[in-house]
């Protein structure tokens, strides 16, 4: 269903046409063509070669390009370049090399939630405080709650920080971050309520190019709703609309695909950018770099040389009273088919033509459709039960108030995947998570095999693991990467011992790591889309785990109890030792 435009002969969706730009009193528009190639022209040099250094700030992004005139000659310009954007993707923003002439308006829908509380608005205010949004923004609030302007200033002001190595001036800055904060109550559904969001956005725009985005922070099934109000009543018609979306992206291959037809209604794939918060963290974006630009890594990431992978992730505490959603999804949906699974794909992806978001997401793609489907038995599901330790008594699951007390949803899930490529063949990759667990954190474990015919092994008697190489990206907390080697211990014998080549990132630099949906963030407003799910990656990622997940439910297989603060259930061990694997996050040193 397109959306008509009264200015367009022809309909379309969240925008108008690139060939069919008119005039207005405020904005004039001038119909001239440039080559593709150059739709593509970097906004600065900072994101040259399809972005090979990630996203930049805005600021810097409007710094003026010199123009050969007779390369590129234009008439009837007065006020700088006019805004050209591709048909396909509204990607690119020509301004002028003041930047005056746009404006980005960010409407976080769902903004009296937890996630727009404690994350999306502290992002926001972290990207301003670093001078990383356009000069003309606007956040704008958007829930059924009733609130003033003020109220929503008052309740996300207690949530800002500002960095630690740039405190000087933090008030000042969150006073004039909040002056941009606005409010509007309506409902999800309502056309209405959004056509006074438009109203009010326009206001704020004051004739500029509108680029609006809009932050879907609210539960899935109201996503539709939502998209189809703000693509009616609240798109831009003379720049870009795009909508984030947070998972969950349906509960398996049927309601994901019946979400990605609807949303397709009203938007195009490219305005579609779906989150997943783990793909913006440090540890993971810098894990292609670590592998495609480090000559002594990717010879190594193969068959040939290492012996399994592994992704784990674990939490110290249980649902806390969030047991009313997550018994509706579980670990398995929850974590394993999107975060775990998304760092998967980027760990083992073949190299990609480039670093355009295209190229890699095909790449992602591609390694999805190799993986065989999970089977029950390279599975192993868990629910923590009560436990008492140190005096102090721990909750079971089912004592959640918002669990049924029957619940056979697993807070725990331990699952062997199997890449069918050349690459790949024979490899385990396990994956781990779960809730209540002994620690909290999120690695990548890479073991490497066992060197033939070692000289040293009667040093390390009949337990070869010992000797094993292996290579440790912490994800969180204390973000570190670090090699074990085996090394001489100083002295006349001859004794080894297993060493770290460590790079701490706490101690190496300086500068605070941003949050994860500060990148995210920035991406979207960019138009960067290499950390965005793409629809025929869902499709593929869910492939994966819709046949296990119905043979879970439809046999109602209960979960293996284990204590709250445990290592998990003993069932996980026995699923490693099945592939001649050990947990690398249960060994002597943890």
């Amino acid at each position: 269903m397109a959306l008509s435009c009264p200015k367009c002969p022809s309909s379309s969706r969240f925008g108008i046409p690139q060939t069919q730009r008119t005039a207005t009193a405020s904005a004039p528009f001038y119909h001239f063509s440039i080559p593709k190639r150059d739709l593509a022209t970097p906004m600065s040099s900072r994101t040259s070669n399809n972005r090979k250094h990630g996203p930049t700030c805005m600021r810097e992004a409007i710094t003026p390009v010199p123009v050969d005139e007779e390369e590129a000659p234009l008439e009837n310009v007065e006020n700088g370049l006019p805004a050209v954007r591709s048909n396909a993707s509204w990607n690119t923003e020509v301004n002028s090399a003041s930047g005056e002439d746009s404006t980005v308006s960010i409407t976080v829908v769902g903004a009296s939630g937890d996630l727009a509380k404690k994350k999306i608005f502290p992002a926001l205010f972290a990207l301003f405080y670093e001078d990383c949004l356009p000069k003309h923004f606007t956040i704008f609030g958007y829930a059924r709650s009733r609130m003033t302007d003020g109220e929503l200033r008052a309740m996300v002001s207690k949530t800002l920080t500002c960095r630690i190595d740039k405190r000087e001036n933090c008030n000042d800055k969150m006073e004039q971050f909040l002056e941009r904060c606005f409010y509007q109550s309506g409902q999800y559904n309502s056309e209405g309520s959004f056509a006074e969001l438009n109203k009010k956005l326009k206001e704020h725009e004051a004739g500029r190019i509108s680029n609006r985005m809009f932050y879907l922070s609210v539960p899935p099934n109201v996503f539709i709703d939502v998209v189809k109000c703000a693509s009616k009543s609240a798109s831009s018609l003379n720049g870009w609309t795009r909508v984030i979306v947070e998972k969950p992206f349906g509960r398996d291959s049927e309601s994901s695909a019946a979400l990605t037809r609807n949303l397709k209604q009203y938007l195009e794939e490219d305005q579609i950018f779906r989150i997943d918060h783990y793909l913006g963290k440090e540890l993971v974006e810098n894990l292609s770099v670590l592998r495609f630009s480090n000559l002594v890594f990717e010879p190594l990431w193969s068959r040939q040389y290492i012996r399994n992978v592994q992704l784990i992730f674990s939490e110290d505490f249980g649902t806390e009273g969030r047991g009313g959603y997550f018994d509706n999804y579980g670990i398995i949906r929850d974590i394993m088919q999107n975060h775990l699974l998304q760092i998967l794909a980027l760990f083992a992806m073949e190299t990609p033509v480039s670093l355009d978001a295209e190229d890699i997401r095909n790449e992602k793609v591609k390694v999805l459709r190799c993986m065989k489907p999970l089977i029950l038995d390279d599975v192993v599901i868990g629910q923590y039960k009560s436990h008492t330790k140190g005096g102090i008594s721990y909750p079971a699951y089912i004592d959640d108030k918002t669990v049924p007390n029957d619940s056979l949803t697993p807070t725990f899930a331990a699952a062997a995947i199997f890449i069918n490529n050349a690459r790949w063949d024979g490899v385990p990759f396990l994956m781990k998570a779960g809730k209540a667990l002994h620690t909290k954190g999120a690695q990548i474990r890479v073991q490497f095999r066992h060197v033939p015919g070692n000289l040293y092994k009667k040093s390390f008697g009949t337990d070869l693991d010992r000797a094993t190489n292996e290579l440790v990206i912490r994800v969180q907390p204390d973000e570190a990467i670090y090699l074990k080697i085996n090394n001489k211990i100083p002295g006349l014998g001859m004794r080894l011992d297993r060493s770290n080549l460590n790079l701490h990132y706490a101690a190496r630099y300086s500068k605070e790591i941003p949050d994860a949906y500060e990148r995210l963030l920035l991406d979207a407003i960019e138009g960067e889309r290499r950390l965005f799910i793409r629809s025929d990656e869902l499709d593929a990622a869910w492939a994966l785990f819709t046949p296990l997940l119905k043979e879970l439910e439809e046999n109602k297989i209960a979960p293996e109890l284990y204590p709250f603060g445990s290592r998990g259930p003993v069932g996980a061990h026995y699923l490693a030792a099945k592939y001649n694997v050990r947990w690398g996050d249960l060994s002597a040193e943890h």
